[in-house]
């Protein structure tokens, strides 16, 4: 089976752009970009950041948030912000080199899957990984309940077994190609792959059963209300979210959640209170945004709003920073998508 996979993966594998060479920067900063998203998404991304930061020691270098403005938009913000982190460590501790750093998954964002992808296509070393194409293949080949830690464990077991020594990074390259573009998650094309003679779900008749999934719980939808402060000089108000935070690092209008019982109005007046220690007076509704996270979905609603004292002091209780922006300007600043998608309403309204 691992000589036909690998055979293969020689005449289909994608020309991707972290296949130019084996570089470990290149693959590392690849399978990062590539956790929770879609090939198609991250390869544009992927030559922008590769056109900024060739280098980790242009990484190193660069400031958080002009990283997360190059990041803006591929969501998971956190990814970003442990690369730049892990960069520094390697920078100041392995001498610029990830080759010097002997165990890579205890660099921030470097886990276990990155760490054998590293290993096994920069360095030949035969590390299996298991992400969600790996486990939707094994699941069918052997019939694999693959829902928990101790599953993940035997399936490393079997591909521990498996692996090709020769060619440990192609044969998980394939895997990952295998089931991204034949061994998918509805309507397989069990007709194209090349081990389906090894395939134990398709000769029983019980690919529709794989892979095992739990029941999702239900996703909560959550009411967040913000505020468009402006003065005299049309200059608005932006906060930056925490870097410990969701979407940390991040430009946003201020604002926060709904709690339960609460008016909309009332909710940002006690909001901007917290956060700003002002008092605010609504002017008008600028209109509702529906965004879905992976984890939650969130009904984003917008209001115009003034200080009721102007000369008021304004104190920042909870953001990392504040600035007053003109509109024009948003381009110079990462926001969430849900803010993007904000603007967006507002320029249709406005212009």
């Amino acid at each position: 089976m691992q000589k036909i996979l690998i055979q293969w993966y020689d005449k289909n594998k994608k020309n991707m752009p972290w296949r130019v060479n084996t570089n470990p920067y290149r693959i590392w900063i690849s399978e990062v970009m590539l956790q929770q998203t879609q090939v198609s998404t991250v390869i544009p991304y992927y030559k922008k950041w590769m056109e900024k930061f060739p280098k980790i020691e242009k990484v190193a270098a660069a400031d958080i948030d002009e990283i997360l403005k190059l990041w803006e938009g591929l969501g998971y913000y956190s990814r970003a912000q442990n690369i730049k982190k892990a960069c520094d460590i390697i920078m100041n501790q392995f001498n610029g080199k990830i080759e010097n750093v002997s165990n890579l998954n205890e660099l921030p964002g470097i886990g276990d899957y990155i760490a054998s992808a590293i290993n096994s296509i920069a360095f030949s070393e035969p590390h299996p990984v298991i992400d969600g194409n790996v486990k939707r293949v094994a699941s069918r080949l052997w019939e694999m309940k693959i829902i928990n830690t101790a599953d993940i464990k035997k399936l490393k077991t079997i591909l521990d077994l498996e692996i090709s020594k020769e060619r440990p990074g192609c044969f998980n390259q394939a895997i990952m190609d295998l089931g991204r573009e034949i061994c998918k998650p509805q309507k397989p094309h069990c007709e194209k792959c090349p081990i389906s003679q090894f395939c134990q779900s398709l000769q029983n008749n019980t690919i529709a059963k794989y892979p095992y999934k739990l029941k999702k719980k239900k996703v909560p939808i959550v009411d967040v209300v913000v505020a468009y402060i402006q003065n005299h000089k049309k200059d608005f108000i932006i906060t930056k979210r925490p870097a410990n935070k969701m979407l940390g690092g991040l430009w946003e209008l201020p604002g926060g959640k709904r709690e339960s019982g609460e008016s909309f109005k009332s909710a940002l007046i006690r909001e901007i209170r917290e956060e700003l220690n002002i008092d605010i007076q609504i002017s008008g509704k600028i209109g509702e945004i529906e965004h879905t996270y992976s984890h939650m979905k969130i009904n984003l609603h917008a209001y115009t709003c003034s200080m009721i004292e102007k000369n008021a002091t304004i104190k920042v209780n909870e953001a990392q920073d504040l600035k007053w922006i003109q509109f024009k300007n948003i381009g110079q600043y990462s926001f969430p998508k849900a803010n993007h998608k904000l603007f967006q309403k507002m320029r249709e309204l406005y212009d």
